[in-house]
């Protein structure tokens, strides 16, 4: 860091001046954000308030508040360590808000981050009646942050997450643990829909899977490549993985199901990949984009086109 950090220690003392400071530092290093914060002020908040076990949504009254030394120490280390490592802030604190909700994350999932959450909140009105939601599915379930969201926001659900790496699952356990889902949710060890039961349905498909193309990844910020690759690279196209979703969802829908899927950069590439198909891509107040919509209808519409594609 470019200034001493003992100098640091004896020329700031309260909560604001460590989060501006941090802000500075973070622009000067050149760090990327985008792993649940935007920027660099936000980060520097978002590491201070935890690292002082303090609530995301502290009063401002505080922020005048002065810092013990221990205090002042455990912020610069933990500064030190974002910028030298260039590991999002998530990995270093292990954990990560999503739907309002606390998650436990570290290198074995992506960072939560999707605008899913959003439409989660919304119960994904309007395109299923909450009440008649059953049962419901999240394919790529990484950290279960999608899972246990969907728990919350359908209590009378049944949710299955799937994820192809035992390490991911790993994780999703100990969220499952945290919220107190363990019998609530069940994880499956699977290839996509490759280990789910041959007769079950879903009223609500939701995924968040690895769409990024191979040469895009590598071009990709450190912070990014901190992260799995498995969560992110799918092939030349960046669609392998959501190809496979389209062709084999319809076997997986209730007739008045819907397939929610977050293909991110590649959703131009696949609107091109299928210019006959109606995407309904969503919207979000909150930021974000590259989400489709799709109905159970449309997915059995267009299976042949998904099907070819997949061949």
């Amino acid at each position: 860091m470019s200034t001493p950090s003992s100098e640091v220690l004896t020329s700031l003392s309260t909560l604001r001046d460590y989060i501006r400071w941090g802000a500075s530092q973070f622009t000067e290093a050149k760090l990327v954000f985008g792993h649940g914060t935007a920027t660099a002020l936000d980060e520097a908040a978002a590491l201070v308030l935890h690292t002082l076990h303090l609530p995301y949504n502290l009063s401002e009254l505080y922020f005048q508040s002065k810092l013990t030394l221990e205090e002042r120490q455990a912020i610069v280390a933990i500064f030190d360590k974002r910028i030298k490592e260039r590991k999002p802030a998530a990995y270093l604190t292990h954990e990560a808000i999503f739907a309002g909700l606390s998650f436990y994350v570290d290198e074995r999932v992506l960072v939560p981050r999707s605008p899913i959450a959003e439409l989660i909140a919304q119960r994904f009105a309007p395109w299923v009646e909450e009440d008649l939601v059953e049962r419901i599915l999240d394919l790529c379930t990484g950290s279960a942050c999608i899972a246990i969201a969907c728990a919350y926001a359908f209590p009378d659900a049944n949710v299955d997450a799937v994820d192809i790496s035992n390490d991911a699952l790993a994780v999703a356990k100990i969220n499952a643990t945290n919220h107190q889902l363990v019998d609530g949710l069940t994880l499956y060890q699977s290839n996509l829909f490759d280990g789910l039961p041959a007769d079950v349905q879903y009223d609500i498909i939701v995924s968040n899977p690895p769409y990024v193309a191979v040469e895009e990844w590598q071009q990709l910020p450190a912070e990014f490549h901190a992260e799995p690759e498995i969560g992110f690279v799918a092939g030349d196209s960046g669609l392998d993985i959501v190809i496979r979703i389209l062709a084999k969802a319809k076997d997986y829908l209730t007739p008045q199901g819907i397939l929610v899927v977050e293909v991110g950069s590649s959703a131009e590439t696949l609107q091109d990949t299928f210019p006959n198909v109606p995407f309904f891509w969503l919207d979000f107040e909150r930021g974000g984009d590259g989400v489709f919509l799709l109905t159970a209808e449309q997915i059995i519409e267009y299976h042949k086109d998904f099907a070819n594609a997949l061949n």
